[in-house]
């Protein structure tokens, strides 16, 4: 489908972003019962279900992260197919250094293989990644890998991945806080400077649009400190399905329910 045979204005312009970023991109051919324009621009996933995919399978949990790992994967070209733009990823939160010590191990060695092994791949698809998180903690071989992997992708201009790793949005929200009352205690803000925008320029999101759509999955109904500030007003969407089984058509489930839904971002719908 080319821009120009697009009827519809709203959906024309949408096509025209997403080939800009996204050539290859067929939204209206993967997704024809989805208007372009209400395909999201960032998605927010939290992976869950990791180890009691294992579990039910009587594997170690290690082995439910490993699998999850091809998820992330399928998800990525899945979203640069349809043409979303951002794709922010709960790799590993700040509560979860309460898990017992050779799974942290375990996933910190999976960090650290994720990055050294989908290189040449993110970079052969134009993907970006950020990462987001407090450094504190983090391994050294870690933060190499994390370091390396957003240096060589730092020229990617399609599809951004996030990667939220040892993140926890209250901890976000509070160094910005800190960040923001340095400023003003050296002279630099004035309260009566301090808006949305501002606290927004400290938050590590910063450059980022707000999620659109929030995917969790496994089934539980909480937000578990993610994104709390950016998600104020995204759709939210819940499958039963734990991480390792999302493929490509359960993203695209995802994707047709936040198109069926009405976003009045507080407002009411024309004519009410």
């Amino acid at each position: 489908m080319t821009v120009s045979s697009v009827s519809d204005p709203a959906d024309a312009a949408a096509l025209q972003r997403i080939r800009a970023k996204f050539p290859e991109a067929d939204p209206a051919g993967l997704l024809p019962d989805v208007p372009v324009s209400r395909i999201p621009r960032h998605i927010a996933v939290i992976m869950d279900g990791n180890g009691r995919w294992a579990e039910e399978r009587g594997f170690p949990r290690v082995f439910g992260h490993r699998a999850g790992a091809s998820a992330v994967r399928e998800t990525i070209r899945a979203c640069a197919k349809i043409g979303v733009e951002f794709v922010t990823l709960y790799s590993f939160s700040t509560e979860n250094w309460r898990r017992p010590g050779d799974e942290i191990e375990a996933l910190m060695r999976l960090c650290v293989a994720y990055c050294e092994g989908e290189k040449n791949e993110l970079l052969r698809h134009n993907i970006r990644v950020r990462v987001i998180g407090r450094r504190r903690g983090l391994p050294d071989d870690v933060l190499a890998a994390l370091d390396d992997l957003t240096a060589a992708t730092a020229g990617c201009t399609g599809l951004t991945v996030c990667l939220a790793i040892n993140y926890g949005s209250r901890d976000e929200i509070v160094d910005a806080v800190r960040a923001i009352a340095d400023k003003a205690a050296a002279g630099g803000l004035r309260p009566e400077q301090i808006d949305e925008s501002v606290v927004e320029d400290h938050l590590t999101t910063v450059g980022l649009p707000d999620p659109d759509l929030l995917v969790r999955t496994g089934g539980e109904m909480r937000l578990s400190n993610y994104l709390l500030w950016q998600l104020s007003y995204a759709e939210l969407y819940v499958t039963d399905e734990h991480w390792p089984d999302f493929v490509e058509t359960s993203l695209f489930n995802a994707v047709r329910a936040f198109a069926s839904r009405r976003r009045r971002f507080g407002g009411l719908d024309a004519g009410a």
